[in-house]
């Protein structure tokens, strides 16, 4: 037994020597995709590009009035944007008359309109007398001829059903889209409707008004709130501070208070 440990032992010893594999992680490596769809659906680059507060991509376009560069268009005013799937539409047709009777509210406001439809402009021209003698009105803002669908691709105005069966029906249908952008060129808020359903021109101008009292007095709207209505106090501005600026506060929670800034 003797004479075997000096042999048994070396041998022990050269093994222990011998150097050691690296380890291996205990996790497992995810892929990039699975790591991105923690934080988001898709990657950004197949995420929508319009997003509130981001800038209203600029365009080249003709109109009804002309040659346009939206941002120049848009110069230092408040603007509205709003498509519709094709000319000669009883929807569509119900829409324009509508807008074109609130020209003047929209002005009081400092907002201009522009309309686009997936037409040429010979088209356009046409059907603005059916607009304007259905209607008993005088459509006078523009309307972009976007038969190439390229500004409709651009602001994302088209219908999934329609791009699925592309093939089958040919270029894509606009769906009605709405874009509030302010005189930054920044998207403030949007609005989008299917082929179907007719847009609200009093809801349209309730936004607005919303969102330019916001940035007036430095306050939000609640439900259902039109001009003249009581405002919420930001959870951003501590009671005392709201009292000093607005005067009368009412609280109903700590994080609920509502004030009035008048028309």
């Amino acid at each position: 037994m003797a004479s075997m440990l000096p042999r048994v032992a070396p041998r022990a010893f050269r093994t222990s020597l011998r150097p050691f594999a690296p380890l291996k992680p205990v996790f497992s490596q995810r892929p990039a995709a699975s790591i991105l769809r923690r934080g988001f659906a898709t990657p950004a680059d197949s995420q929508p590009r319009i997003r509130l507060g981001s800038v209203a991509p600029n365009f080249k376009a003709k109109t009804t009035h002309g040659d346009i560069d939206f941002h120049q268009f848009i110069g230092d005013s408040w603007t509205i944007l709003f498509s519709h799937p094709a000319d000669f539409t009883p929807v569509c047709t119900t829409e324009l008359g509508a807008f074109a009777k609130l020209k003047n509210e929209f002005e009081q406001r400092g907002v201009k309109m522009i309309g686009l439809s997936a037409n040429d402009l010979k088209s356009h021209d046409e059907w603005i007398k059916d607009i304007n003698e259905i209607s008993n009105t005088n459509l006078q803002f523009p309307i972009i001829a976007d038969a190439d669908r390229k500004v409709a691709f651009l602001y994302d105005m088209v219908d999934q059903q329609d791009l699925d069966n592309i093939d089958e029906k040919g270029i894509a249908f606009t769906i009605r889209s709405v874009f509030v952008i302010d005189p930054q060129k920044k998207v403030r808020l949007t609005m989008m409707y299917p082929a179907s359903t007719g847009r609200n021109t009093t809801e349209v101008l309730r936004v607005i008004d919303s969102l330019q009292t916001g940035d007036r007095k430095g306050v939000t709207t609640p439900i259902d709130w039109k001009v003249g209505e009581d405002v919420i106090v930001p959870p951003s501005v501590k009671t005392a501070d709201a009292k000093k600026k607005f005067g009368d506060v009412r609280e109903v929670k700590p994080y609920l208070r509502y004030t009035n800034v008048g028309q």
